[in-house]
């Protein structure tokens, strides 16, 4: 992908803060005939510094609405937020240098190449021309053969990865990426992900928003997810990924079974075919040494084993499902 940035401006950036976005009872509410309709119902949410944060929620549960408010887009109702300790009322414009927004629109400009592009949207965050790095942006996102072409020529993977150029000239501290591989392919979006970690790596505190949960669990250190304007939880994702206590083991067997061995009965086993067994257990009740002791004791020779853990799917269908069904946050 070319030349991976190494951030040079980060040591001049002010003293760093423990949270890089802090939000608390943050609420908004679009005015409307029917009474209005409330896209964030006081939201307390902290992004630490350095972190790789997913921000997860189904279509309309706000999460656009909060990073528009953190971006100046949109005006909250009340509540109050800050990015990189700096209060987004009290000094709008240095909120706003400092976080760099990647759209989930492609709101690139046609008669703009991207060099072009890029230094107009550096000139407008007053980035002296002897600081600026648009070659090196470009290079680093694989784009610097294109930087002379015009956006209506490449590609949509390309013009996704322009948007993530055009949100970096400034050099902010925090980076918010609103669904950046949708429509992108395989290839690209493992370009773009491994950009993104050496942004992380070198300071920068990355705020991702995604539909495709697989990314947000292998990529992303702290997770929060939000529906119908409330946070349901906001976790490492270590501790998120264990919430649900439950695993399934699949076990090959080397001969044909005609029913569950005795042994096994006390685990919920199920036979799933004349050589194939499924357990469904807790490991917090149930240690997997357990379950393979019994297994051994019942005297089938075993071919192969395996296990399915949950995901982040599990979790964030079981946290929105009981938030739906409760009418408040689990």
């Amino acid at each position: 992908m070319g030349a991976t940035l190494a951030d040079p401006g980060f040591s001049q950036r002010p003293a760093s803060p423990v949270q890089a976005v802090a939000v608390k009872g943050l609420t908004k509410i679009y005015r409307g005939r029917g009474g209005g309709r409330t896209a964030l119902d006081t939201v307390d949410l902290e992004i630490p510094r350095g972190s790789l944060f997913a921000l997860l929620g189904p279509n309309g549960a706000g999460k656009s609405t909060l990073i528009n408010i953190l971006a100046g887009l949109v005006l909250k109702t009340s509540g109050q937020a800050s990015v990189w300790d700096i209060d987004i009322d009290r000094d709008p414009r240095g909120a706003r240098a400092a976080i760099g927004v990647v759209p989930q629109e492609l709101n690139i400009d046609p008669f703009f190449t991207p060099r072009a592009l890029l230094e107009l949207q550096a000139g407008m965050y007053g980035v002296p021309k002897a600081e600026r790095r648009t070659m090196e942006i470009l290079d680093a996102l694989g784009l610097a053969d294109k930087a002379e072409v015009y956006p209506r020529t490449l590609s949509g993977g390309m013009r996704r990865r322009l948007l993530v150029a055009k949100a970096m000239v400034h050099d902010p501290p925090v980076l918010v990426l609103d669904e950046p591989t949708a429509g992108v392919d395989i290839e690209l979006r493992q370009q773009l992900w491994s950009y993104v970690r050496s942004l992380n790596r070198n300071g920068t505190t990355v705020l991702l928003t995604t539909h495709y949960l697989e990314e947000a669990e292998q990529i992303c250190d702290r997770i929060a997810i939000i529906d119908r304007g409330r946070v349901l939880c906001c976790e490492d994702k270590a501790a998120l990924l264990a919430r649900i206590d439950a695993k399934e083991l699949t076990v090959h067997l080397g001969v044909d079974a005609a029913a569950v061995p005795g042994a096994l009965m006390q685990f919920g086993a199920t036979l799933m075919g004349p050589r194939k067994l499924a357990i469904h257990y807790k490991p917090s009740a149930a240690p997997v040494a357990k379950i393979l002791a019994a297994i051994q004791a019942s005297g089938l020779p075993v071919v192969d084993l395996t296990t399915t853990e949950s995901d982040l799917e599990d979790i964030f269908l079981q946290l929105t499902r009981a938030a739906r069904r409760d009418g408040k946050p689990s």
